[in-house]
């Protein structure tokens, strides 16, 4: 989905603000493993991704990479906290294949927000519905065995497991590759 339809399907913007507001994004061309954001750094820019997957992890002390959250098509992608407050992101931002990302800066976003009331009811939209995501991905970290955790990922990310390295998956889902493995094959005796 293109950010244009994508906009106006969430608030009915006029054919003018649309004009206005897409101008104020970049169009980005990102090679596959390319890092958008690395951990300490600050996150000037929010992304919309219209072609690809992404990810936000962060590095354990032995080294081991944690996904976060995966970013797919028609979502925006950004270490949220890090870009809003401006300060050292405890995130790294990778890309996981080649994308074409549109990209806005704070004071950019911040401008379209003076300047259109829809951009603030966008934002609002979109900030309920983030919060809600995560609200839901901490229940079924908490809550939840492997096999249903790994039911409501395809519910959130339908077409992950094909896009998007096993590691990452497991490390999303707060379980080890083997027990993602014998989930996938369908063999949930063992307790995870």
């Amino acid at each position: 989905m293109n950010l244009h339809d994508f906009l106006r399907n969430i608030v009915p913007f006029s054919s003018e603000e649309l004009t206005d507001i897409t101008a104020h994004f970049e169009r980005e061309i990102v090679s596959k493993n390319q890092t958008l954001v690395k951990e300490n750094q600050v996150c000037t820019k929010l992304f919309f991704v219209e072609k690809g997957v992404g990810r936000s992890y962060y590095l354990k002390e032995d080294g081991k990479e944690v996904t976060q959250w995966f970013f797919i098509e028609g979502k925006f992608m950004s270490s949220i906290e890090s870009f809003f407050q401006q300060t050292p992101s405890l995130y790294y931002l990778e890309m996981l294949e080649d994308s074409v990302l549109y990209s806005i800066t704070r004071e950019n976003l911040d401008l379209l927000f003076a300047r259109y009331h829809n951009m603030e009811k966008l934002g609002r939209l979109l900030s309920t519905e983030m919060l809600s995501r995560v609200v839901n991905k901490l229940n079924a970290v908490q809550f939840q065995t492997a096999k249903q955790r790994y039911d409501y990922m395809l519910t959130e990310f339908p077409s992950i497991s094909s896009r998007v390295p096993l590691g990452s998956i497991a490390s999303y889902l707060g379980m080890t590759q083997e027990t993602l493995s014998r989930i996938r094959r369908g063999d949930t005796s063992k307790k995870t």
